[in-house]
């Protein structure tokens, strides 16, 4: 049987609380849903945190260890710590957790984008906390910034800790970005590809796009150089997954995601969603990925060089 490595995205930076009532927000509700979703088969955390009174992004790494630990107590998963938090923080407060923690992985967007979400405003006429709705209508004028100088510091900062990284790409020119860096010899294989669709200013949620990717990156890096993963946003969440499965590729669920489990319907939590892209992994005689084998994989240091 293949084995695919699921990655679960606990609760990100774009969606609000409003949003939905099982996007986590304190500190024990993001541990709880992280542990949850790696005993339903998830081998690694795609962690972000938020201040826990209003639900607001944060990068402040005070917060991260109140639920990084008690993680790290109860399940094996990887942790992979955002260096991306949202595109309002400045550099510092999205590298201060993962320069604090040296996790095992670390997510690196791999070139500056439009992000948007503000079409989401539109469904919502009543918010729960003052700062989201200017913050998701005022999207319309983000932009994620990730210079050529931003990546090399980002790699450079972390990559002397060990820590590897979830190689995000919106787009196909970020794959270029990346080979640029693999061209100069900082980034050894096998590394890890995100294939991202369906964001607002990234490259769009249509299946052709997905196989443009995946053949874009076999012949930049070759394709014993790289394993690869696919997220795909919304309504787009389980089809690009397994699609993505049929392909050989990796697959990555959760709420920073999609808050939905199915057409029109919310999730009850990230690990429905884990318990799904199972489901139908093993419909295909696929089965997850234990931490172990991820971690083989992806030659990853160890949980036990993480500094939680």
């Amino acid at each position: 049987m293949a084995k695919v490595i699921i990655t679960c995205a606990v609760t990100g930076g774009a969606h609000t609380p409003t949003m939905s009532d099982a996007l986590p927000i304190t500190p024990q509700q993001i541990a709880d849903d992280a542990i949850a979703a790696a005993e339903a088969g998830a081998a690694i955390l795609h962690l972000h945190a938020r201040n826990p009174a209003d639900g607001k992004p944060t990068g402040d790494p005070d917060v991260y260890a109140q639920f990084l630990g008690v993680i790290r107590q109860r399940t094996d998963a990887v942790i992979n710590i955002t260096t991306g938090g949202s595109a309002t923080m400045p550099m510092a407060d999205r590298l201060a957790a993962a320069t604090r923690f040296k996790p095992e992985m670390a997510s690196l967007n791999m070139g500056s984008i439009n992000f948007a979400f503000f079409p989401a405003a539109r469904r919502i006429t009543q918010w729960k906390h003052a700062w989201e709705e200017a913050y998701v209508t005022g999207s319309d004028d983000f932009i994620f910034k990730n210079t050529f100088r931003d990546i090399a510091h980002i790699l450079d900062t972390l990559g002397e800790a060990g820590t590897r990284f979830e190689h995000e790409c919106y787009d196909v020119g970020h794959l270029y970005n990346l080979a640029h860096f693999v061209d100069r010899g900082v980034i050894r294989t096998p590394f890890f590809l995100q294939f991202i669709f369906g964001i607002l200013g990234g490259i769009g949620p249509d299946l052709e796009n997905l196989m443009f990717m995946k053949s874009t990156a076999d012949r930049l890096f070759g394709r014993d150089a790289f394993k690869w993963s696919v997220l795909a946003a919304g309504r787009h969440q389980m089809p690009f997954l397994t699609q993505a499965a049929l392909m050989g590729g990796h697959v990555r669920v959760g709420l920073e995601d999609s808050l939905f489990i199915e057409q029109g319907k919310l999730a009850t939590s990230n690990a429905q969603q884990v318990e799904k892209i199972v489901r139908i992994l093993r419909e295909m005689g696929h089965e997850p990925a234990t931490p172990a084998e991820a971690r083989e994989m992806l030659a990853l240091k160890g949980g036990d060089r993480v500094e939680v």
